[in-house]
């Protein structure tokens, strides 16, 4: 996996604006990428930032970004909580949602919607989605929104300034690991 790859796709994520960022990453050797993996967790893990694999298939990998103590956070919201209830997740810990994420995505049935939760999407814009797909939306951006557009909108500005600043930083000459920002809630 290539730091352009991670700035590409996970800059809010790196510089602990946005809880996770999910993209798909080409291996030819699936051990391969798993030890690469090991790798870049070593190299984030002071900053608080992981990236785990939720599924493997036909030479792709579907990654997962994110910032473990965030993602707890957002996993205790009360209507966090209802919707990952709902769509059949045991009361846990944030890593046994994600286990449960993963089994979810690899078996294969309908994407589970409620991954927006792990991207930090506001709860109220994803139960939304999963209750009226694309009726009674309000905006869309890096999701679809039905509850505060004027928020969701400032977010999405502040994510794609993020993004543009991180990859021009990073064409620069900018150390992916002085990129990525330290995580104060551990």
């Amino acid at each position: 996996m290539s730091e352009e790859t991670v700035i590409l796709h996970g800059a809010p994520t790196l510089a602990g604006i946005k809880t996770g960022s999910l993209f798909r990453c080409e291996y030819a050797d699936a051990e391969e990428m798993r030890s690469s993996l090991r790798e870049w967790n070593q190299r984030f893990s002071a900053k608080g930032v992981r990236v785990v694999p939720l599924m493997f298939r036909d030479g792709k990998a579907l990654l997962y970004l994110y910032r473990p103590a965030r993602l707890s956070h957002d996993l205790s919201d009360h209507c966090a909580c209802k919707i990952l209830s709902d769509c059949g997740y045991c009361e846990g810990t944030p890593s046994r949602c994600l286990s449960c994420l993963a089994k979810r995505i690899q078996s294969g049935e309908e994407f589970p919607h409620e991954i927006g939760l792990f991207l930090g999407y506001p709860p109220e814009d994803v139960r939304g989605f999963i209750e009226h797909r694309d009726c009674d939306l309000k905006c869309v951006g890096c999701w679809k929104v039905y509850g505060d557009k004027e928020k969701a909108q400032k977010t999405f500005r502040q994510f794609r300034k993020c993004s543009r600043i991180y990859r021009q930083k990073w064409e620069e000459g900018t150390a992916i690991d002085r990129l990525t920002v330290a995580d104060r809630r551990m």
